[in-house]
């Protein structure tokens, strides 16, 4: 068996090296050039304007610190909405909290708050609420 030819081993390197930065260049930049057109391409290289792609989107990092209106400075990951953020002021109000529970649980809760007995069947009923929703501790 013969050797391969040293010459076809720095070929297949220098593209294994060509292909590694254009991939990096799309993973940092959001494009790389194979998405402009071939004028945009002859015009970036006429001017070597590959550094100021003017399709590129620039990454930018989370920790930026951003300055609003009133001076106050705050980083960019904080300004991000959270969908699913717990929304306090809604929690706030006893309305948001009932959505949550079963109706027959919002009864026994306002017998209770009411002072009226519980018969069997609620006291049963939240027991075995109570106990779903104690946390385990194993």
């Amino acid at each position: 068996h013969k050797p391969d030819n040293p010459s076809w081993m720095y070929r297949i390197a220098s593209f294994t090296v060509a292909q590694y930065w254009r991939t990096y260049y799309k993973l940092t930049n959001g494009l790389d050039c194979g998405s402009c057109s071939k004028a945009q391409r002859r015009k970036c290289k006429e001017d070597d304007l590959y550094s100021e792609c003017p399709r590129a989107i620039k990454i930018e990092s989370l920790s930026k610190p951003i300055v609003d209106a009133d001076g106050n400075t705050t980083e960019l990951g904080e300004l991000i909405a959270d969908d699913k953020a717990i929304d306090l002021d809604a929690w706030l109000d006893d309305n948001t909290f009932r959505l949550g529970f079963p109706q027959r649980l919002l009864d026994i809760a306002e017998k209770i708050d009411n002072g009226e007995a519980l018969n069997k069947n609620d006291q049963k009923y939240l027991e075995r609420y109570r106990h779903k929703a104690q946390i385990s501790l194993f």
